[in-house]
């Protein structure tokens, strides 16, 4: 029994909230949380994604990436305007993943890094762009301390 457009969008959806939740709220410590938000549930949505393209995009009349006309036609079909909204939904988590893990590793704490997995969450790249910069901020600030402490002590 095939499941309908809007019941795959609901469950797509809902799997990437938990992903976010995730990312947002569970200690990185384990393991899991980072595999799971990063990997698993990406994956999954990927898996969908795949399977909804090669059913739905190669009928798409007038369809192509030339020109913006080609693109809308491209996703002309729920189906295919569903696959579009799966691809945001696995790769701004794969995205968000990953901007926790480096948040972490670079010593920016989580109320930091909430905003900036919110922007990516709801805005993609600017989610992204906020994270390049306030990374590249912080070690820069880290640079200076650790370059006034070493000439503090000469």
């Amino acid at each position: 029994m095939p499941v309908d457009v809007e019941t795959l969008f609901s469950w797509s959806s809902n799997l990437a909230m938990i992903g976010w939740l995730f990312l947002v709220f569970s200690p990185r410590r384990w393991e899991w949380v980072l595999f799971t938000a990063g990997i698993l549930i990406p994956g999954l949505l990927s898996a969908l994604y795949g399977g909804l393209v090669m059913a739905h995009f190669a009928g798409a009349e007038g369809g192509g990436y030339s020109s913006l006309g080609e693109v809308r036609a491209l996703f002309a079909s729920d189906e295919a305007l569903l696959a579009g909204w799966v691809h945001y939904l696995a790769f701004d988590l794969a995205i968000g993943a990953m901007i926790a893990r480096r948040a972490d590793v670079s010593g920016l704490t989580r109320l930091v890094q909430i905003p900036i997995l919110f922007f990516t969450f709801m805005f993609g790249p600017l989610g992204f762009l906020l994270f390049i910069l306030t990374d590249g901020g912080w070690r820069a600030i880290a640079r200076l301390g650790g370059a006034a402490e070493k000439g503090a002590a000469a």
